[in-house]
């Protein structure tokens, strides 16, 4: 009889390097199958049943809240500055109207967030040209997310490319709103709740969360050790690797609640994505 496993969708970024590193390294993970995916991805993948339960886009659980449910107590979100999702520009923001800015098909949530700002905050409008990986020539702007925009910001701060501007869309976020914003929700399909089939991952999945809390604790609390190991290290040095995971908050609790249903009406508002159903 093959051995049920827990499917797990792992999103191979920096932000959740350090909880990910302890859970494989401290826990008994033999019962857990680590599926890796960008967000979209996995938001697919949540969807069609390939995996269990994801640290995936706050946006897919908005949308779809039917179909699951939550972990309390964790996200990624940042109050202020994210540091891994930035617009680069040519020309100021305010002044992008009508030009078309090139952004990755990997965040569905970032995506959401930018078409917030730029209708919503700045009253522009801004044709979205959506590809793997954005364009940076021949678009008067582009959005860059997780790794590959750390890459990047450290590239401008270290004095190449020049002559473009950088916005860092939770700084945005939280200068308007003055609440988190919550990039990620570990999301759940609902057939883990409840009675019915499925006992046996049900069990796993109730010794997961208690693995999560504790491999969350024990990361938070060293994160200098962990740096060590940090893939980043290729390109960023351990304090740089430090302060970007102190720009990130992983807790879930009334505030970040509120920045979810705000930012759920912001985008019904926009009118960029579906509306969730009524029962959001």
């Amino acid at each position: 009889m093959m051995e049920t496993k827990l499917r797990i969708g792992r999103i191979p970024y920096a932000n959740l390097f350090p909880i990910f590193y302890v859970l494989e390294r401290e826990f008994d993970c033999t019962s857990y199958e680590f599926v890796e995916g960008v967000p979209s991805g996995l938001n697919r993948m949540l969807r069609t049943g390939e995996v269990d339960l994801s640290p995936s886009s706050s946006i897919e659980y908005l949308r779809n809240p039917d179909r699951y449910f939550f972990i309390d107590n964790h996200s990624v979100s940042s109050k202020g500055a994210v540091g891994s999702i930035f617009l680069y520009s040519r020309k100021p923001l305010e002044e992008l109207d009508g030009s078309v800015i090139s952004v990755t098909s990997q965040s569905e949530t970032s995506i959401a967030l930018l078409e917030i700002i730029l209708t919503k905050f700045y009253k522009i409008h801004c044709p979205l040209h959506v590809s793997p990986l954005p364009a940076r020539t021949g678009e008067e702007a582009f959005l860059l997310i997780g790794d590959e925009a750390l890459r990047y910001s450290t590239e401008i701060r270290r004095g190449t490319p020049d002559g473009l501007l950088q916005y860092d869309l939770g700084e945005i976020w939280y200068e308007r709103t003055g609440l988190p914003f919550v990039f990620a929700l570990w999301i759940v399909r609902k057939e883990l709740k409840g009675e019915g089939e499925n006992r046996g991952k049900r069990e796993l999945f109730a010794r997961f969360v208690k693995d999560l809390d504790k491999a969350k604790k024990i990361a938070l609390e060293s994160l200098p050790e962990i740096a060590q190991h940090s893939p980043m290290g290729v390109f960023l040095s351990r304090e740089e690797i430090l302060a970007y995971w102190k720009k990130l908050d992983y807790e879930l609790d009334g505030e970040h609640r509120e920045a979810l249903a705000l930012f759920d009406r912001y985008r019904r508002e926009v009118s960029f994505l579906p509306a969730a159903s009524e029962s959001a």
